[in-house]
């Protein structure tokens, strides 16, 4: 079995090399880059799994990689950062990264992380193999078809490009409909009992989804102010 790839971006040298020790430890094979110039670079030469991105990076920044990364693959992004702000971990999340940890951060949960994002990001070739005679797991609202089994939706007849944690957010929501789920309710069930982000993170992900789905006649998202969201057929 082939070992999965972590690509490390970080320029202060002996933190990248301690995440590289835990993580090889766990049998990851990682790749260090020093700058987001070399981060871009390995992006096609090593083919990650997954990316553990700092965001004070000299050049480049984790922001702009990012968003660079972001227009070209689907790649799962943990950002790293010192930075508490809830703006940082917002403006992170907007753009595309999977998952936000700050610095100082424990060496377990980081291995916990990393596993968690690849477990929801996987493949869906990858998930499709594991599981052959699983059924089809989908939902049809008019112009609308969300697949789970094979990760698409078919919005007004076209394929939307959507991440995996949106997409299964949107399957979620969907497949009880006119039913509200809290903010906390969402992120233990997408995001899973190992993550310790906060509930902002749902409502970044619901934003994104509204950005790409707009309001339809027949069904939209909506927000229950004070207690979360659902998706409402009319």
């Amino acid at each position: 079995m082939d070992k999965q790839k972590i690509l490390i971006v970080d320029d202060d040298a002996n933190i990248a090399e301690l995440i590289s020790l835990y993580l090889t430890k766990e049998c990851f094979e990682t790749r260090i880059a020093p700058d987001g110039e070399t981060a871009l670079t390995l992006l096609d030469s090593f083919s990650p799994d997954l990316i553990l991105l700092d965001l004070m990076l000299p050049g480049i920044d984790g922001y702009q990689v990012c968003r660079e990364v972001r227009s070209r693959s689907q790649i799962p992004i943990i950002m790293l950062s010192a930075k508490g702000e809830v703006f940082d971990k917002v403006l992170g999340l907007e753009l595309g990264a999977d998952d936000y940890m700050e610095k100082p951060f424990d060496s377990k949960e980081m291995v916990a992380r990393v596993k968690a994002v690849l477990r929801r990001c996987k493949k869906p070739e990858t998930q499709a193999q594991a599981a052959p005679d699983a059924g089809v797991k989908s939902v049809s609202y008019p112009d609308l078809t969300i697949n789970l089994t094979n990760y698409s939706v078919t919005y007004m007849g076209k394929n939307l490009e959507m991440p995996p944690k949106e997409l299964e957010l949107l399957f979620f929501l969907a497949s009880s409909p006119n039913r509200v789920f809290t903010r906390d309710q969402l992120l233990d069930r997408i995001w899973g009992y190992e993550y310790s982000g906060d509930t902002r993170t749902v409502d970044v992900h619901i934003k994104r989804l509204r950005e790409k789905l707009g309001d339809h006649a027949k069904w939209r998202i909506t927000t229950i102010w004070s207690k979360g969201y659902k998706f409402e057929t009319f």
